[in-house]
C-alpha cells in the first residue's frame, strides 16, 4: 500500500509545498524564505530554502542559477554543521551535473551525497543519491552496471510504501526493457508506474509514465493517435507544473511518434521545437537526441545523402563526447534505417552551429568553480 507522494527536497519552513507545486511558486516561496533566513542568520533554514530554490531553477532549465543555488545551500549547511542537509545540496548539484551532460561530475557529487546521507542518518537522501547514480548509468547506456541497483531501490521503495520512489524505479527499469526490445515488459511497468503515480498524486511521475507508454504504443502498436493523446495528457501536466525539461523531452517524443507514422514535415517542426528548448536550458543530451531525430526527418524530406551522412557522423562524435556509451548503436541504427553507409574512418563534418561541450571540459570548468568551496569540502568530509 502506497501513501501520498511527498517532496522531501522541500524542507524546513517549506514542507507545506507538495510534489505537485508549480515550480514558479516553489521558486518564489523558496527565495522569500531564503532571504528571511539569511537576514536572521539562520544557516540551517537558509540551506533548506536554498535547496528548494536550486531545485526549482534546475527543473525550470535555469542551470546557472541552479548551480549558484545548490553551492550556496551546501555552504550554509556546512556552516550549520548539518551533514544531511549537506548531502541534499550535493544531491541537487549531482542531479544538475547529469542534466547538463557532465556525467563524471554527477557520479562524484552523488557518491559523496550518498555517503554523507548515510553518515547523517537520512535514508531518504541516501536513497535519492543512489537513485541518481543508477539513473546516470542508465542514461549512459550502462545497463549491466545499474540494473541491480535499480531493482534494489525498487524493492526498498516498495517495502517503505514510497510511491514517488517506486514510480521512479519502475520507470527506469521499464526504460531499460524498452531499449532492450522487451516492449511488453516495459509497457506493463510503465502502466504500473502510471497507476501508482495517479493514486499517490505524483503528477510529475505520472507525466513521465505517460511518455513511456506513448513511446511503446507508437513503436510496438503503430498507434500514433493514441500515443499523441497520451503525450498531450502528459504535456498538460508539464505545463501546469512548469516542468521545462520534462516538456522538452515530451516534445522530442512527439517528434518520434510523428516520424514513425511517416508524418515527416510535422516531425521536423516538433524536433526543431524541442531542439530550441534543450539549447535554451543547456541540456546537451536532449539537444543531441533532437538533432538525431531532426537529421532523420530532413533525410526523409529529401536532404542530400552526403549531408545526412556528415550530420550523423558529427552526431556520433557529439553523443560520445557527452558520454552516452550506446551512441554508436543509436547512430548505426539511423544509418541503417536511412540506407547510409558509414565512412571507413568514421569521418564526417560536425555541425558547428550546435556545439556540444565535452564531459571533460564541463568537468574541468566545474572543478575550477567548486574546488575552493562545496566540492572540495565534500571530498574532505567524505574522507573523515
Amino acid at each position: 500500500m502506497y501513501g501520498k507522494a511527498f517532496a522531501p527536497e522541500y524542507r524546513g519552513s517549506l514542507t507545506e509545498l507538495s510534489v505537485n507545486s508549480s515550480l514558479v511558486d516553489v521558486l518564489a516561496a523558496g527565495t522569500e524564505h531564503l532571504r528571511a533566513a539569511e537576514r536572521a542568520g539562520r544557516r540551517k533554514e537558509a540551506a533548506s530554502s536554498g535547496l528548494a530554490v536550486a531545485e526549482a531553477h534546475r527543473r525550470l532549465g535555469q542551470v546557472d542559477d541552479a548551480d549558484r543555488a545548490w553551492k550556496a545551500s551546501y555552504r550554509a549547511a556546512r556552516e550549520a554543521g548539518d551533514t544531511a542537509l549537506m548531502a541534499w545540496a550535493l544531491w541537487s548539484g549531482g542531479t544538475l551535473a547529469r542534466q547538463c551532460g557532465s556525467f563524471a561530475l554527477a557520479r562524484r557529487l552523488l557518491g559523496h551525497a550518498a555517503e554523507l546521507g548515510e553518515r547523517g542518518g537520512d535514508i531518504v537522501v541516501r536513497g535519492y543519491s543512489l537513485a541518481g547514480l543508477a539513473e546516470t548509468g542508465r542514461i549512459q547506456g550502462d545497463y549491466a552496471a545499474v540494473t541491480a541497483l535499480h531493482e534494489q531501490l525498487l524493492a526498498e521503495a516498495r517495502a517503505r510504501g514510497e510511491a514517488r520512489h517506486t514510480v521512479w524505479a519502475l520507470e527506469g527499469i521499464a526504460q531499460m526493457h524498452r531499449n532492450s526490445g522487451s516492449h511488453d515488459t516495459a509497457y506493463a511497468m510503465f502502466e504500473e508506474a502510471a497507476g501508482i503515480a495517479g493514486r499517490a498524486g505524483d503528477r510529475r511521475g505520472h507525466a513521465w509514465a505517460l511518455r513511456g507508454l506513448a513511446d511503446i504504443v507508437s513503436e510496438r502498436d503503430g498507434d500514433a493517435e493514441r500515443a499523441l493523446g497520451l503525450l498531450a495528457e502528459a504535456e498538460a501536466i508539464c505545463r501546469a507544473m512548469s516542468l521545462s525539461s520534462a516538456l522538452a523531452y515530451n516534445h522530442k517524443m512527439r517528434g518520434n511518434v510523428l516520424y514513425r507514422a511517416g508524418r515527416y514535415a510535422e516531425a521536423r517542426a516538433v524536433y526543431e521545437q524541442s531542439l530550441a528548448e534543450f539549447r535554451e536550458m543547456g541540456e546537451p543530451r536532449g539537444e543531441a537526441l533532437s538533432r538525431l531525430g531532426l537529421a532523420k526527418a530532413h533525410a526523409r524530406l529529401g536532404r542530400p545523402v552526403d549531408e545526412t551522412a556528415a550530420e550523423l557522423t558529427g552526431l556520433a562524435r557529439a553523443l560520445e563526447r557527452i558520454g552516452l556509451r550506446h551512441a554508436r548503436r543509436m547512430v548505426a541504427r539511423a544509418r541503417a534505417e536511412l540506407g547510409i553507409t558509414a565512412d571507413e574512418d568514421g569521418a564526417g563534418a560536425v555541425d558547428a552551429s550546435a556545439p556540444v561541450r565535452s564531459d571533460a571540459r564541463r568537468d574541468a570548468a566545474a572543478r575550477a568553480d567548486v574546488d575552493a568551496s562545496p566540492l572540495a569540502a565534500a571530498r574532505t568530509e567524505a574522507r573523515r
